[in-house]
């Protein structure tokens, strides 16, 4: 398994991590032994960060990961988890925050996480589930440093959701070291500039940001929730069709427009849509690890046998940028 030096942490992470999300669903609602079975295949592959939170199945994810990891005692586990702040937290963020993340802790069964991100989008105004990017640099981040200084984390994340220019600001300002990053075959914009009237959130090349400030980027949605398999099909212990990040309104939208780019497996460039976003998510050299939700032991086997093919070649992405040009001027 390759590994890239993860930011300014100096640390090495899989080039694939294990995403133990809901959407997916394997470590919230699957078989014990098959998530036992996953990790422990993982492990042996090479995988070495693990991703969770406790918004995943109300804490399920978590216990379920600690469970494992302790029955399986992997030399160099990373483990990162998140809090999600609720509007009533706000006029007590310290209190939230701290009592979040010993719950955490308690469930995956450690004395401190390595990566502690928040889970709120960020805007510049905030409201609703969103944190301005004021309440982000004053009131979180001295809470996470605390934290930090008490040994209970190890490193700082954001979940890089939100407006593009409070994104850039929070990034900007150094205070923290992991960024969880929308990166998929149908919004490339963490990377590069969209054509004109694109159907997608415009991240503004996030990954310039990222690169500057020397943060870690941790790639989410690689599969745009399952969309850029192809299929609207959904496995029976996985979530429903997610709503989407970053790029169509409906997930339905999303399905389509992953279909009209068959030509790269018709092509030749991947045996099927899910190996080229896999392969596509990890052609960017700013992406430290991506997370491939997973359903089934069989899906993870799929996504470690993508990795294993490496990034996509230049002529693929040429092909796939080509074909996503058609998409402008469409209705999001």
């Amino acid at each position: 398994m390759q590994t890239r030096v993860f930011g300014r942490t100096g640390m090495r992470l899989s080039v694939l991590g294990f995403g133990c999300g809901a959407v997916g669903g394997l470590m919230v609602r699957g078989d014990p032994a098959d998530q036992e079975r996953t990790v422990a295949r993982a492990i042996a592959a090479g995988v070495n960060y693990f991703d969770t939170a406790v918004l995943y199945g109300d804490g399920e994810s978590e216990k379920n990961l600690g469970r494992i990891l302790r029955k399986l005692k992997p030399a160099d586990a990373v483990v990162g988890t998140k809090v999600r702040l609720l509007p009533g937290d706000l006029g007590g963020i310290a209190d939230a925050v701290a009592k979040s993340l010993e719950g955490s802790l308690a469930r995956l069964g450690l004395e401190r996480v390595d990566i502690f991100h928040l889970h709120n989008p960020i805007t510049e105004a905030g409201g609703g589930s969103a944190l301005s990017v004021r309440q982000v640099l004053d009131d979180v981040v001295p809470v996470f440093q605390r934290l930090r200084q008490q040994g209970k984390i190890r490193y700082l994340g954001i979940t890089a959701l939100g407006d593009t220019a409070a994104l850039h600001r929070v990034i900007d300002s150094g205070a923290f070291d992991s960024a969880q990053v929308v990166y998929n075959m149908l919004n490339p914009s963490a990377a590069d500039t969209l054509p004109a009237n694109y159907p997608a959130h415009d991240y503004g090349k996030l990954f310039d940001r990222t690169r500057a400030a020397g943060v870690g980027v941790v790639g989410i949605r690689v599969l745009a929730g399952g969309a850029l398999s192809g299929s609207a099909e959904r496995h029976p212990i996985a979530g429903p069709a997610p709503e989407p990040i970053g790029s169509a309104m409906r997930y339905d939208d999303d399905v389509d427009r992953a279909r009209r780019l068959m030509p790269l497996v018709e092509e030749g460039f991947a045996a099927n849509l899910t190996e080229a976003a896999t392969r596509f998510a990890l052609s960017h050299p700013a992406m430290g690890t991506i997370l491939v939700g997973m359903a089934t032991p069989q899906q993870f086997d799929d996504a470690l046998a993508a990795v294993e093919k490496g990034p996509l070649p230049q002529a693929a992405l040429d092909r796939l940028s080509a074909l996503r040009n058609a998409f402008s001027g469409e209705a999001r």
